[in-house]
């Protein structure tokens, strides 16, 4: 069977018909598109990561290099470890974390309203009698720590909530300074 192949209408030699401006303009546009989402979102997206991962590097190193009280709250995990509920509403929020091979301490300082305060105590399972005037707890070498002194104006009260290890005991001082917004400082400390 032979087949009957017939010539197509161009031969190899005839000049193909050239390619008007409108379909030259809408071939290239369509390539440069193809090189950009090709190319470029890769690489816009690579930028972006590296960016965000520098600024993580450099709020970590901040983190952990501080040595003192910074402001903002302790990330929830140090709040559970050590046990401190700060209550809302709580405002000048501090916090900073030592560890070493014998005891890790978490210090909080934190100013509240009255009803904050009082959840707070309840949060760590202590009432607000518990309080007693003049009771400073907080140890000189905490004090030199976190730069505290507690020799402002207004009524001092303090306590410490021991627990059996490896929980938490937790030696706390309120200022009650400004009628209903006690400022309270907490150094809760636990042996691994």
């Amino acid at each position: 069977m032979t087949g009957d192949f017939r010539q197509q209408s161009g031969t190899p030699d005839e000049p193909r018909p050239s390619e008007d401006r409108q379909h030259r303009i809408r071939r290239r546009a369509i390539t440069l598109l193809i090189i950009v989402l090709l190319i470029g979102v890769p690489a816009g997206y690579l930028v972006i990561s590296a960016n965000q991962s520098r600024a993580s590097g450099k709020d970590k190193e901040a983190k952990y290099s501080a040595t003192g009280l910074t402001e903002g709250w302790p990330s929830k995990l140090q709040r559970r470890i050590y046990q401190v509920p700060i209550p809302h509403p709580a405002w000048w929020v501090a916090s900073y974390e030592t560890n070493n091979w014998k005891t890790s301490r978490l210090y909080v300082e934190f100013e509240t309203s009255d009803v904050g305060l009082s959840a707070f105590l309840a949060g760590i399972g202590v009432q607000e009698s518990g309080l007693k005037r003049n009771d400073l707890p907080i140890g000189e070498r905490d004090r030199e720590v976190t730069g505290w002194t507690f020799d402002g104006p207004g009524t001092w009260s303090g306590l410490v909530h021991e627990q059996k290890d490896p929980a938490p005991t937790r030696e706390i001082v309120v200022n009650h300074d400004k009628p209903g917004y006690p400022r309270v400082y907490v150094v809760s400390r636990t042996v691994p």
